[in-house]
């Protein structure tokens, strides 16, 4: 018997098959490849405006590329 080195924090482990009625799980699919497209265009806008801010661009020209404040802007993407 083996046993588990990490949580299953999406329940699907307490799902009981002979309980749980089946369906087709393109919902479930569609949320998961929602959620790495966000995490890859996170990646992608993170490495843009470092490139920027490389380049010499300003926070007031990121901020107003972002549709924020120059602070957010700053504070959000300066740790990087």
């Amino acid at each position: 018997m083996t046993s588990k080195t990490t949580h299953d924090i999406t329940g699907l482990d307490d799902l009981v098959p002979s309980a749980t009625p089946a369906r087709d799980a393109v919902h479930f699919r569609r949320i998961l490849a929602a959620r790495q497209h966000i995490s890859t265009a996170e990646a992608e806008l993170r490495e843009a405006v470092k490139a920027a801010r490389e380049a010499g661009d300003s926070w007031t020209v990121i901020a107003a590329a972002l549709d924020t404040t120059r602070q957010a802007a700053q504070q959000r993407f300066g740790r990087d």
